[in-house]
């Protein structure tokens, strides 16, 4: 993010004057209807299901009944006939969006678990829960998180998980859109519901501890022992979220005596700072959401964060502050590649298209073949579950491996793993990953990363997400012989929604933006700064030239 764009407030505390009116939220999400005619309105679900504000008629009860029902539809046609795991987060509009669900889900006389306790579900374990079941005899399993991630606090969010465990690829997704829309397009009247009591006496609803096997089976994947043993002070921040009691059980089984910090729901979030943008965002990947942790920094050896509903990691270092995704990426590829030793050989190495070419550095270095994809954890789920992929990790700091025996563990973004892997790497190699990175950089070279958006209109987008390589002329791009233009991610064949352009010693992707009038423009150099800003003049000069 460049300083020039970043708001006066970035990296503060939340002025009291910015904090979420709860009471107003949840009053929009019952009492305001969303209006088919705006597109904006709709049911649209992006790499990380349908997201969306109350107040804006975005994320309302019609929406959530009208995507339940098209999930019950839509497990009645494939067969799914076991439980459904549900999980919320600490969003405000997440426990309503629960019940609204569950008044839908008991009524077409499907069998969920939820939460004991009216608890919070961080959605690796819903992953884990699901692909913990299905390995059972019975009924096939599958399941929802009801969250919108990191996002502010105004907003909601509806994942679907099928029995794969991980989230849902856009053939099943896109189903599902469209058979929401079309019951709110008909007035939810093809919508089966029932009271909430009715729904709580109903006989489908169990009570379910989400965490405690989960936080059991942690032996199997990080070596907890050796992180216990090195008495080292950990500080964590779930930043609110749906983490808090999974670190609390993990210190009261593994006794690591980590420093749980912040550890209750506020749904305000009013001990956050504010992101680049001046916004609440829960992003533990932002050095400015995350600037509470990076003040402490030096009372601990390793410090770590998770976003609210726990897909994704941040790892604050006592030099380093808080680690590039890409950097930490890297030496977790490094170190798992390296020390799991009954792990395959052929285990390849899944990274998104656009995360840093170090990953392919460090990959050649192990000998092991890299899998490259388009945006979006979904690639990865069959890969992990087949026990094809050792590791799969994307450039927004979410990742997931498997355990030591190598078997699945999650298929779904899993920041409490990586974590964790921190404490272990630093407790087995007495270095701490940013200390290994710059390792990295001697032996590989150092490089340079930036995203940054430009603005376009929806048909800009179009043409930009429709892009041939046949439509990209020129030769050279920044001084070097472009060597490859990729409109399909090299790994699977899948189209990217926009194009990669590749050089010796750098690269940039272009991809319009699914919700703003926006493309991004990702690029890297192992040459220099100056190379890089290069790339992206470059880049934006090419698209411009297109899409005017």
């Amino acid at each position: 993010m460049s300083k020039s764009n970043l708001n006066a407030l970035a990296g503060k505390k939340v002025p009291k004057s910015q904090l979420e009116n709860i009471p107003k939220l949840i009053s929009a999400y019952y009492t305001l209807k969303p209006e088919m005619s705006h597109k904006e309105q709709r049911v649209a679900f992006g790499t990380s299901g349908h997201r969306g504000n109350a107040s804006k008629k975005s994320f309302n009860e019609a929406h959530v009944k009208a995507i339940s029902q098209a999930i019950c539809d839509y497990r009645k046609e494939q067969g799914i006939d076991g439980t459904l795991f549900i999980g919320k987060d600490t969003h405000a509009l997440s426990t309503p969006a629960q019940l609204t669900a569950i008044e839908v889900f008991t009524a077409n006389r499907v069998s969920i678990s939820i939460a004991e306790d009216d608890g919070y579900t961080a959605t690796p374990l819903v992953s884990f829960a699901i692909i913990e079941a299905n390995k059972k005899d019975g009924g096939i399993c599958d399941g929802i998180v009801i969250t919108p991630s990191h996002n502010p606090p105004s907003d909601g969010g509806y994942k679907y998980n099928p029995p794969n465990g991980g989230p849902a690829d856009t053939d099943v997704t896109s189903q599902i859109e469209k058979r929401a829309n079309e019951i709110l397009e008909n007035g939810l009247k093809e919508v089966k519901s029932c009271t909430l009591k009715e729904a709580m006496n109903s006989g489908y609803i169990t009570a379910y501890d989400f965490t405690t096997p989960y936080v059991t089976a942690l032996k199997e994947i990080v070596d907890m022992a050796a992180i216990q043993k090195a008495k080292l002070k950990i500080g964590v921040n779930p930043l609110g979220g749906a983490s808090i009691a999974v670190y609390q059980k993990i210190n009261e089984m593994y006794g690591l005596g980590m420093d749980i910090l912040d550890p209750y729901v506020d749904p305000t979030f009013s001990f956050m700072h504010l992101d680049h943008d001046g916004k609440i965002r829960m992003d533990c990947s932002s050095p400015y959401a995350m600037a509470g942790l990076i003040e402490l920094k030096d009372r601990y050896d390793i410090a770590f964060a998770n976003d609210v509903d726990s897909d994704r990691h941040g790892i604050v270092t006592p030099q380093g502050g808080l680690m590039n995704p890409n950097h930490y990426l890297s030496v977790a590829i490094w170190y798992l590649f390296s020390s799991r030793k009954k792990w395959r050989e052929d285990l390849h190495i899944g990274k998104t298209l656009v995360s840093s070419s170090m990953i392919d550095r460090v990959a050649k270095s192990l000998h092991k073949t890299v899998y490259e994809v388009p945006v979006g954890f979904k690639w990865f789920s069959t890969g992990l579950m087949d026990g094809e992929l050792g590791f799969g990790g994307e450039e927004s700091a979410g990742a997931s491996f498997l355990r030591f025996d190598g078997s699945v563990w999650t298929t779904d973004k899993d920041g409490i793993i990586l974590n964790l892997l921190a404490a272990e790497i630093l407790a087995k190699e007495q270095k701490d990953p940013a200390r290994i990175y710059a390792g990295f950089e001697q032996a590989f070279g150092k490089a340079y990363y930036e995203r940054i958006d430009a603005p376009a209109s929806k048909a800009q987008k179009e043409k930009l997400k429709n892009l041939t390589s046949h439509d990209i002329h020129q030769a050279d791009l920044a001084g070097e012989t472009i060597e490859c233009i990729y409109t399909k991610a090299p790994g699977n064949n899948a189209d990217i929604g926009g194009v990669k352009i590749v050089t010796e010693n750098g690269w940039v992707a272009l991809r319009p933006s699914g919700t703003e009038d926006i493309y991004k423009i990702y690029a890297e150099s192992f040459l220099s700064a100056e190379h890089l800003h290069t790339l992206q003049k470059e880049a934006k000069e090419i698209v411009d030239a297109i899409i005017d």
